[in-house]
């Protein structure tokens, strides 16, 4: 009993300071900067160091709970079609990496405890069959991104398999979403 009250605390702490993360991003403002607009400004004001700041905003994203949608219709507006795809495919796949990789090395251990035989064999069928529910749950768009993203982080399956798999998935909507925001072609 006494490891799963530890576990509850821990997972307690943890979303505390995810939530706090998210309320200091909207009463700062930083939200705004997801203005197509402001964004479109921001970005071009750097010049050739655009894309990386780019990608860079955009892998940060996920790990705050911020929508990626607005992002990537960015990427397509600011970069046109085919480089906001590959910006934006770069920043998305490298957040929801980075996303994984902090709810794996600092919730995993809680949600197993506090969940137990449950939690156990989920991550035992996701551990066998891994790329199959990532690709699932990435092409059907009714899972939310930000949430998948720690979620694959709390079971057993490889990084890089995670990686890959989210990155060809992600792509067809990426690729749809900036194409589509970009405008007509000139």
């Amino acid at each position: 009993m006494k490891t799963r009250t530890k576990s509850l605390l821990k997972l307690f702490l943890f979303l505390a300071v995810l939530s706090i993360i998210g309320i200091v991003v909207n009463k700062t403002g930083l939200r705004s900067y997801l203005d197509q607009d402001r964004l479109q400004h921001w970005v071009k004001g750097f010049g050739g160091l655009g894309p990386l700041i780019y990608i860079v905003v955009f892998m940060i994203a996920p790990s705050l709970f911020l929508p990626g949608l607005p992002i990537t219709v960015a990427g397509g507006v600011v970069f046109g079609p085919v480089w906001g795809t590959l910006y934006a495919s770069i920043g998305s796949t490298m957040g929801s990496g980075m996303a994984f990789l902090i709810s794996r090395y600092f919730a995993r251990q809680q949600i197993s405890n506090l969940l137990g035989p449950k939690f156990q064999a989920i991550d035992r069928g996701v551990e066998e069959k891994g790329w199959v529910y990532v690709a699932i749950t990435r092409l059907i768009p009714i899972f939310p991104y930000n949430i998948l993203n720690y979620a694959f982080g709390l079971t057993r399956i490889k990084y890089f398999e995670y990686l890959l798999t989210s990155w060809i998935c992600m792509l067809p909507a990426t690729a749809a979403f900036v194409i589509f925001s970009s405008g007509p072609a000139t």
